[in-house]
C-alpha cells in the first residue's frame, strides 16, 4: 500500500480541546494560541505520540506555552520553526475561510493535524480557486469538506497542472460526469494522486490479461483506490488471481483484483483460518473465493456469526453452506435472521416442507419473488406476511 495508518498516539487531544483552541483567539494570547496550534499540529504531525512538556523558545510571547512532544522539546522546538508565524493573521484567516466553506471545528483540527502547511495557504489565491472547481463538477459543499478532511493533500496541489487535469482524465476514462463524481465521492485520493504513473499503467495491465474495458471501468467508478498502486503491487495482485483461475472476462476477476488489493496477506491467511475452524478445507475455501469473491472481504466475526447461526442454530449441513458460499456476504440483521424465522414459521404452519424446499433457497431469493412467494402462503395462512415484516422491523434479532 503506498500509504500507511499512523502509528497511534498514546494521547490525542479531544474534540472538546480543538474547539476550545480554535475559539480562543483574540486579546493579547491571539498570537499565542496560534503558535501553540501550529506548533502542536506540526509536532504531533511528525512525531506520532504526545504529551505536555515546557517549551520556552518560541516566538511571539510564546515562551510560556504547553507543546504535545515525544519527550524531545528540543524536536517540538525545531519542528514548530516551520510554522512560526510573525502575526496570526494567516492562519487566522486559513481558519475563518475554512468556516466559511461549513467545516466545523472539529474538521479543522483534523484536517490541519494530517496537513499542517494548509495554515500557510492564501486563502484568496490557493484555496478558493479549488473550491469553486470542484463546486463547479457537480460535487456539493458536504462533498467537498469530507474529501478534504479526509485527504487535505490535495489543497497542496496546483489546480491547473494537476487537479483539473485529473479530474478531466477521469472523466474521460469513465465518459459519464455522474461517474466521475461517484469515483471521486468514493476515492479522495484521486485529487491528488499521480495517475500517468499509476492509473494508466494499471488499466493496461488488466487490458493485457483480457480484462474488458466495461468491466475496468465500473471498478475505476467504485472501487478507484485498487488502481492508485505501484504498477508492480498492482501486477502482482492481477497475477494471483490469475492463477487462481479467475476468468478476466466475467466481473468476479475484478472483484477477486479488489478482494486481494484489500487486504494484507496475514489478514487473508486469518480469515482461511476462521473458514478451516469450522470444517471448511482450504480448498473449498479457493473455491468459495472464485464463485463469490466477497465471502473473503467479510470480517471474521462475521464469518463465525453467519456460521454459528446457519450451522448450529438452523441445522444447515457445512457441505450446504460451502456450496452456497454466497451466505457469508448476506446481511444477517435484513436477509439471514428474518427470513429463516419466517421458514421455521412456514414449516410450523405446515405450509411448507423443509425436506423438499431449503433455507438457501430461500435466503439466496431476490426480496420481490420471495416477498410474492410470501403472499401466496398468505392466502392461506393469514399472517404470514405480517411476520415477515414484523421481523424486518425488529432490531437485535442475531
Amino acid at each position: 500500500m503506498p500509504f500507511h495508518a499512523r502509528t497511534p498516539k498514546k494521547r490525542s487531544p479531544t474534540a472538546s480541546q480543538d474547539s476550545i483552541f480554535l475559539h480562543s483567539f483574540g486579546g493579547a494570547n491571539h498570537g499565542t494560541v496560534f503558535n501553540v496550534l501550529c506548533m502542536r499540529v506540526f509536532v504531533e504531525y511528525i512525531v506520532g505520540y504526545v504529551y505536555f512538556c515546557s517549551v520556552d523558545d518560541l516566538s511571539y510571547g510564546a515562551h510560556d506555552v504547553l507543546a504535545w512532544t515525544h519527550g524531545d522539546s528540543e524536536k517540538a522546538i525545531s519542528a514548530s520553526k516551520y510554522l512560526n508565524f510573525k502575526t496570526p493573521n494567516k492562519p487566522d484567516s486559513v481558519i475563518q475561510f475554512f468556516k466559511t466553506q461549513g467545516f466545523s471545528d472539529t474538521q479543522i483540527s483534523q484536517l490541519i493535524r494530517k496537513f499542517p502547511v494548509a495554515l500557510s495557504c492564501n486563502p484568496e489565491k490557493n484555496l478558493l480557486p479549488k473550491f469553486k472547481f470542484l463546486s463547479s463538477i457537480g460535487l456539493s459543499d458536504t462533498d467537498i469538506v469530507k474529501l478534504l478532511v479526509a485527504r487535505p493533500k490535495s489543497l497542496g496541489r496546483s489546480l491547473d497542472n494537476h487537479i483539473v487535469p485529473s479530474v478531466e482524465l477521469l472523466n474521460s476514462l469513465l465518459q459519464s460526469n455522474e461517474r466521475t463524481l461517484i469515483a471521486i465521492r468514493r476515492c479522495a485520493w484521486v485529487l491528488d494522486w499521480d495517475f500517468q504513473s499509476n492509473l494508466i499503467p494499471n488499466m493496461e495491465v488488466l487490458r493485457d490479461v483480457g480484462v474488458p474495458g466495461d468491466k475496468m471501468l465500473y471498478m475505476l467508478t467504485y472501487q478507484p483506490r485498487d488502481f492508485l498502486v505501484s504498477g508492480e503491487v498492482f501486477r502482482k495482485a492481477v497475477e494471483e488471481v490469475v492463477g487462481m483461475g479467475f476468468d478476466p472476462s466475467k466481473t468476479h476477476f475484478m472483484l477477486a483484483v479488489h478482494a486481494i488489493r484489500s487486504m494484507s496477506k496475514g489478514t487473508w491467511d486469518k480469515k482461511i483460518e476462521t473458514y478451516e475452524k469450522w470444517g471448511w478445507r482450504k480448498e473449498e475455501v479457493l473455491l468459495a473465493f472464485r464463485s463469490d469473491p466477497w465471502c473473503m472481504m467479510k470480517s471474521e466475526e462475521k464469518i463465525d456469526t453467519v456460521m454459528e447461526f446457519l450451522v448450529n442454530k438452523m441445522g444447515v449441513e457445512l457441505s450446504v453452506v460451502v456450496k452456497n458460499s454466497v451466505l457469508i456476504s448476506l446481511s444477517m440483521e435484513k436477509r439471514i435472521v428474518p427470513r429463516s424465522l419466517v421458514y421455521e414459521y412456514c414449516v410450523d404452519k405446515k405450509l411448507i416442507d423443509k425436506n423438499q424446499v431449503g433455507l438457501c433457497g430461500w435466503l439466496k431469493c431476490p426480496e420481490t419473488y420471495f416477498v410474492k412467494r410470501l403472499e401466496r402462503y398468505d392466502k392461506y395462512v393469514p399472517g404470514v406476511l405480517e411476520f415477515y415484516r414484523e421481523k424486518m422491523d425488529q432490531k437485535n434479532l442475531v
